[in-house]
């Protein structure tokens, strides 16, 4: 377990509140982050199903391209309307893709 919960007896009702808060925002935007991810992940797989349905002339797509542009809208708007929490301890990426839209405080 982690040194965080050492001496839980010894913290004030305000700090053990503050940790409750701290904790909460974090299980919010990793919440908000897997669900993001799962949203790539199925447009990946939709784009996939399309591919392999136009290769082996299967007859029509069972997902059309329409499809995957919708999910594509309803990610984006959903997005645009969450409040992320900033990290406190944020660790530096390479990436881009990694830095999502940050919460207005």
């Amino acid at each position: 377990m982690d040194e965080t919960f050492s001496d839980l007896g010894g913290l004030a009702d305000e700090e053990l509140k503050a940790m409750i808060d701290r904790l909460t925002a974090e299980e919010t935007e990793v919440s908000y982050r897997r669900r993001i991810l799962h949203g790539q992940i199925d447009i990946l797989r939709a784009e996939l199903v399309n591919r392999l349905r136009v290769r082996h002339h299967d007859g029509d797509a069972i997902i059309a391209d329409t499809d995957v542009d919708r999910l594509t809208e309803i990610l984006a708007n959903r997005a645009s309307t969450l409040r992320l929490v900033p990290d406190p301890d944020p660790e530096p990426s390479n990436d881009p893709s990694s830095h999502g839209p940050k919460a207005a405080s």
